[in-house]
C-alpha cells in the first residue's frame, strides 16, 4: 500500500537534488526544518502522505480553531515532497513532522518516488546541541555515504563511534542508499543553552547545501534575524553568572576555527544530556 497521493508532476525535471529535514528529533533548535519552511514558499507540491497512518494524534496533535465558540478548522500534521528551482537547479523537498510509524515502509515509498523523479542526490539536513558557544560560527559536520561525495576540505565526520536513538530521516536516506541514491547529510552543532529559533544554525545549513550543489541559497531576512538573536544571547548571558561561566568554558575549549569535528563519544555526552534536560537554561530542540 502506497503511503501517498501524487498532486503534482515531475515533467520537466533535470537531474534534481532531494533536500530533506524533519520537524522533531535531530532538529535542534528547529534549525534544519527552518530551512525547509525558508525555501518551501515558492515551491509547488508533488506528493503528500497519509497523516492517519503515519502519526500518533496523542503525541502531535492536530490545532484545532475555535472562532466565537464555533468548531472551524483542524490542521493536521503534514508530511510532502515539494518541487522548486534554486538558482537554476531543480530541488526537490521532502518536509514535515518526523513521522511516528511505519519507517521502513515510508522509506521504500519515498526511495520509489525519488527514482522516478529521476532524483542524483540525496542530502539530509540535521540539528544537534553541541558543546559549542553562540559566539562562534556555527559548526557543521558532514556524512556521506561514499567516499568522493563531500568536496575537498569538507570535514566527514564525527570521528569514532556516535551510538544515538535512530531518526526516521536516517531510515530513510539509508533506504534512499539501497536504491542507489548517493547521500550526503549536513549537520548543524547548536548551543547547549540555545532556546527556541536559532538563525545562525539555518543559515549556516543553507550555505553548507549552497556549497556543496555549487548554487547561491536565499537567506532573505535571516541574517538580520541572527543578529538579533545574537545581541539578546548577549544580553541574557551577561545578566546570568552561571550561563556566562558555561559559555567561557566553551570558548576556552573552541580551537578559534569553525571546521573542528567533535568525536563520536563528545557528540553522544551532549545528545544524552539534551535528552536528560540537562543543557542549561531553555532547550535546544
Amino acid at each position: 500500500m502506497n503511503l501517498h497521493h501524487v498532486t503534482g508532476t515531475t515533467d520537466g525535471l533535470v537531474a534534481p537534488v532531494l533536500v530533506t529535514a524533519f520537524d522533531g528529533w535531530i532538529d535542534a533548535a528547529g534549525a534544519a526544518s527552518s530551512v525547509a519552511e525558508h525555501l518551501a514558499g515558492d515551491a509547488t507540491t508533488l506528493a503528500t502522505f497519509e497523516p492517519d497512518l503515519l502519526y500518533d494524534y496523542r503525541s502531535r496533535r492536530p490545532v484545532l480553531d475555535v472562532v466565537d465558540g464555533e468548531l472551524r478548522h483542524l490542521m493536521w500534521p503534514e508530511l510532502a515532497m515539494r518541487r522548486l528551482r534554486v538558482d537554476g537547479r531543480d530541488v526537490l523537498l521532502l518536509h514535515g513532522p518526523e513521522p511516528d510509524f511505519r519507517w521502513r515502509e515510508l522509506g521504500g515509498d519515498v526511495q520509489r518516488l525519488a527514482l522516478e523523479a529521476g532524483v542524483v542526490q540525496w542530502v539530509t539536513l540535521g540539528a544537534i546541541p553541541a558543546a559549542t558557544p553562540h559566539t562562534r560560527p556555527t559548526p557543521v559536520f558532514a556524512t556521506a555515504s561514499r567516499e568522493g561525495l563531500l568536496k575537498p576540505g569538507i570535514q566527514k565526520g564525527p570521528e569514532g563511534l556516535l551510538r544515538v536513538p535512530a531518526a526516521c530521516i536516517s531510515v530513510i536516506e539509508m533506504s534512499a542508499v539501497e536504491g542507489g541514491i548517493p547521500a550526503v547529510g549536513f549537520y548543524a552543532q547548536v548551543p547547549p543553552y540555545v532556546g527556541g529559533p536559532y538563525a545562525p544554525a539555518t543559515i549556516a545549513l543553507l550555505e553548507a547545501v549552497g556549497d556543496h550543489l555549487d548554487i547561491a541559497m536565499p537567506l532573505g531576512a535571516l541574517p538580520e534575524e541572527a543578529s538579533t538573536q545574537r545581541a539578546g544571547l548577549d544580553a541574557a548571558v551577561s545578566a546570568q553568572d552561571e550561563t556566562r561561566a558555561m559559555v567561557e568554558q566553551l570558548e576556552s575549549q573552541q580551537p578559534g576555527t569553525d571546521d573542528s569535528i567533535p568525536s563520536g563519544d563528545e557528540l553522544a555526552s551532549e545528545i544524552e544530556r539534551y535528552l536528560r534536560g540537562q543543557e542549561g537554561p531553555g532547550s535546544s530542540r
